[in-house]
């Protein structure tokens, strides 16, 4: 087997309705800049409040990728 090198960095996400949702739009943003997504790990989840009530769900993840050859 080839040995592999994964570079991997944060990136958070919100959504309205759910930390699902928060985690999907962040991965699916993320997959039009980068390549060959490998694994995502969530690192923290909170909640943006406004007015005593919940207006955003965020998710911070982290995700790899792996760094392709320069041939």
């Amino acid at each position: 087997m080839a040995e592999s090198v994964y570079k991997v960095i944060e990136i958070v996400g919100s959504s309205g309705e759910s930390w699902e949702k928060a985690a999907s739009a962040a991965i699916e943003r993320a997959s039009k800049s980068l390549r060959d997504l490998r694994i995502a790990e969530v690192v923290e989840q909170d909640l943006q409040i406004e007015n005593g009530k919940v207006s955003a769900f965020r998710i911070r993840l982290k995700v790899s990728f792996k760094y392709e050859d320069a041939a």
